[in-house]
């Protein structure tokens, strides 16, 4: 699914934001790993019903979706994640 960004010109990234709740004592396993990955650009612990926000940036929105299937899902100690999608201006 191709989308449009007409009237938004060049002057901006895909960004996401990424929460995610880990199976308990995996916190510390998960947090290194997810370092690990290039397009985290931030990464933080929450307290509340998900353990961890990542904000990831990428080219665009397909590409988003292939990093959080294909990179965070798949890290052991992961259960699930919620995805909030944005662009950052520049």
């Amino acid at each position: 699914m191709e989308e449009k960004n007409e009237g938004l010109g060049d002057c901006f990234m895909i960004v996401g934001f990424v929460l995610i709740h880990v199976s308990p004592v995996h916190e510390r396993e998960v947090f290194r790993k997810l370092r690990e990955i290039p397009e985290v650009v931030e990464l933080h612990y929450l307290f509340g019903p998900y353990d961890l926000i990542a904000k990831i940036e990428a080219s665009d929105y397909e590409r988003l979706g292939e990093i959080v299937v294909e990179k965070i899902r798949r890290i052991d100690g992961i259960l699930y994640t919620s995805t909030l999608r944005g662009l950052k201006f520049y």
